[in-house]
């Protein structure tokens, strides 16, 4: 069970504006190498700039580029809020 005081959060989970450094990727084969490729890498910092209507995409900001994540790659990217 999750508490208040866990500063380890999916990036899906964030609400825009919110952000931190990314932890880890939590996925595997290809969805794993498409993260990677755009650069979410363990200590990278990233915020969240907002999320669709729908729940995805998920748009967010690192390294200054703006990138969309489905959600299943929003919910497998760990980051650390603090």
């Amino acid at each position: 069970a999750r508490t208040g005081e866990d500063p380890i959060m999916s990036v899906y989970e964030l609400q825009p504006g919110q952000g931190g450094k990314v932890t880890q990727v939590n996925a595997t084969g290809a969805i794993r190498q498409r993260l990677l490729d755009m650069g979410i890498l363990p200590s990278a910092p990233l915020s969240v700039e907002r999320v669709a209507p729908a729940g995805e995409p998920v748009w967010i900001r690192l390294h200054g580029a703006q990138l969309a994540l489905r959600r299943q790659e929003a919910e497998a990217v760990l980051v650390d809020t603090e």
